[in-house]
Parts: C-alpha cells; sequence; structure tokens
C-alpha cells in the first residue's frame, strides 16, 4: 500500500478530523483513508457499463445491434484489401443507386 504524508495541515483541521473519526467509531488515520476513499471513488459513481447496458435495454437491444453491425464492418475491412474507405465508399455508391432506381 502506498502512504501519503500531508505537510502543513492546520491544527483546527486535525482537530475535526480527530472529532469525525471519534465520532464514527475510527482511527484518525481510517477516518482519514475513508474521506479519501469517498472523494476519489463515490459510492454513488455512475458506472459506464451499466449505464450503457440500461441504456441499450430500454432501445431493445438497438446499441448491441450497431455495435454487431460496425464489428462486422470492420471484419469486412480488415478482409477487404481495399481498406475501410472503400467498404464505405460502397456502401454509399449502393445509397446512391436505390436512390435513382426508387
Amino acid at each position: 500500500m502506498s502512504v501519503v504524508t500531508v505537510r502543513n495541515l492546520p491544527e483546527e483541521t486535525h482537530r475535526a478530523l480527530k472529532l469525525r473519526a471519534a465520532q464514527h467509531g475510527r482511527s484518525t488515520e481510517a477516518e482519514i483513508r475513508e474521506i479519501l476513499e469517498e472523494a476519489v471513488r463515490p459510492r454513488t459513481r455512475v458506472k459506464i457499463g451499466s449505464e450503457l447496458a440500461a441504456f441499450g435495454q430500454s432501445f431493445g437491444g438497438l446499441i448491441l445491434m450497431i455495435l454487431v453491425i460496425r464489428r462486422r464492418l470492420i471484419r469486412r475491412c480488415s478482409n477487404d484489401r481495399s481498406g475501410y474507405g472503400n467498404v464505405i465508399s460502397s456502401h454509399e455508391t449502393q445509397r446512391q443507386s436505390r436512390r435513382s432506381n426508387g
């Protein structure tokens, strides 16, 4: 574990930390660890993976479909010697031809 030293801490702050630690039934050092832990890793933090999953479920898995399509495009591009740009331009050509025929 790492060690952190805090220099020039005002005496008032140190007394307040001691009091707060006593109120929570902890040592001053344990109280400081708790304060720091909560400051940098709050329990109520947004967990991006969970939020994305919930978002995808609210749209019936739309996000998953987009990711699958994207993965297929990337695979197709990696197998295509002409590169990603040509896959996109081929897609655009197909769209334009559908517009002119339809």
